[in-house]
């Protein structure tokens, strides 16, 4: 399984960005997906997430921000992010859950500027 990530730059506060995470896979065989993200010098953290059955899950400090969704056909997830501050800054990776397996992309750069 292989996770191509996309779509980061660098962008002005209060704008916005769509990543978005191709699979190699159908992504419905997937128990979940989700994006993480990681600063420098701090530990990777969960971003979103979203389940086979569509459920998703949002980290307290992008909820009503950020947007996870995916597109089956497409075997591609996105995270919409909208709003964003300087503090959204980081590497952003996507994960794929299958059994006990978890897969991650390459990471894109994601750089907010005041």
């Amino acid at each position: 399984v292989q996770l191509q990530a996309s779509g980061g730059g660098l962008v002005q506060a209060g704008g916005s960005l769509r990543l978005s995470c191709a699979a190699s896979t159908n992504i419905f065989t997937f128990n979940a997906m989700g994006w993480y993200r990681q600063a420098p010098g701090e530990q990777r953290e969960l971003v979103a997430t979203i389940t086979s059955g569509a459920s998703t899950n949002y980290a307290d400090s992008v909820k009503g921000r950020f947007t996870i969704s995916r597109d089956i056909a497409k075997n591609t997830a996105y995270l919409q992010m909208n709003s964003l501050k300087p503090e959204d800054t980081a590497v952003y990776y996507c994960n794929a859950a299958r059994g006990g397996d978890y897969y991650w992309g390459q990471g894109t750069q994601v750089t907010v500027s005041s």
